[in-house]
C-alpha cells in the first residue's frame, strides 16, 4: 500500500525492452537518482513508480531495477517512457506512517489524456480525458480521491458527458511531481479511490446479500 505523497523523483537510465533485442529477461527499468528511497531497500521491497507498484530485483546505492510485467505495460504510460524521463517515486508504507495522502494500491486502472493546462494564480488547473471506452467515470467524484502517476490529489470537477476530469497543482506540488513537466496530449497513469471500487464494485453482491438475510428472516416469521 502506499499514500499517494510522492517521496522523490528519480530518472530512467536504462530500459531493457526485449521487443527490440536479443534478452531473455522481460522489460525492465534501471531507475537512478534514487539514494534518497534506498537506505533502508531490499531485494522484492515495492516501489511505486508513476502510479505503479513494481518489485525491486536489484539496487545498489543509487539506482534500482524492477521488471515490468505485459498488464503493467498495457494498463499503464510506462512503455512509452525513455532515458532521461523523471519518474515519480514512493516506497511502501510502514506501519507508523502518517496517512497524508489517500489509500492507493499502486494499481494503475488506466492512462487518461491531458487536455487542458490553465495557469490560476499560483496553481494549474488540469482536465484529463479518459479513453472512449472507460468504465472507470462512476468512480471519480467531485472533491473525491485519484491518484495521478502516483500522486494523490482531489477532483475539482467532473464532466460526464465529455468523460473528462479536473485537479488542480498547488504551486509546492509543482515542484514535486512529473505532471509539471507534462504537456496537453500526454498521458497519465490514473488510480481511482479504492474504496468506491470495493463499494460499486460489490453493489450487485451486497444487494444478493440483503435479499438472501430478508428472505431468511421472513421465514423464520412465517411470512413467506
Amino acid at each position: 500500500m502506499f499514500t499517494g505523497l510522492i517521496e522523490h523523483m528519480s530518472t530512467i537510465s536504462a530500459i531493457n525492452d526485449p521487443s527490440s533485442s536479443d534478452s531473455t529477461e522481460g522489460f525492465t527499468f534501471t531507475i537512478s537518482d534514487s539514494a534518497p528511497i534506498l537506505g533502508d531497500c531490499h531485494i522484492g521491497d515495492s516501489i511505486c513508480v508513476n502510479g505503479a507498484c513494481l518489485t525491486v530485483t536489484e539496487f545498489d546505492q543509487s539506482s534500482f531495477k524492477v521488471n515490468l510485467a505485459p498488464e503493467t505495460l498495457n494498463r499503464t504510460n510506462l512503455g512509452e517512457l525513455k532515458i532521461g524521463d523523471k519518474v515519480n517515486c514512493e516506497r511502501a508504507m510502514s506501519a507508523h506512517t502518517r496517512l497524508g495522502g489517500h489509500m492507493l494500491q499502486g494499481h494503475v486502472d488506466s492512462a487518461a489524456t491531458i487536455i487542458s493546462m490553465i495557469q490560476d494564480g499560483d496553481s494549474i488547473r488540469y482536465q484529463f480525458a479518459l479513453p472512449t471506452n472507460s468504465t472507470l467515470l462512476p468512480y471519480i467524484i467531485e472533491k473525491g480521491y485519484i491518484a495521478i502517476d502516483g500522486a494523490s490529489l482531489t477532483i475539482t470537477n467532473v464532466d460526464e458527458k465529455e468523460g473528462s476530469f479536473g485537479i488542480m497543482l498547488i504551486s509546492h506540488s509543482q515542484e514535486k511531481l512529473t505532471l509539471t513537466g507534462k504537456k496537453e496530449g500526454d498521458k497519465v497513469n490514473i488510480e481511482v479511490d479504492v474504496v468506491g471500487k470495493y463499494i460499486l464494485g460489490s453493489s450487485s453482491k451486497i444487494e444478493g446479500l440483503v435479499e438472501r438475510l430478508v428472505e431468511k428472516k421472513l421465514k423464520e416469521k412465517g411470512l413467506i
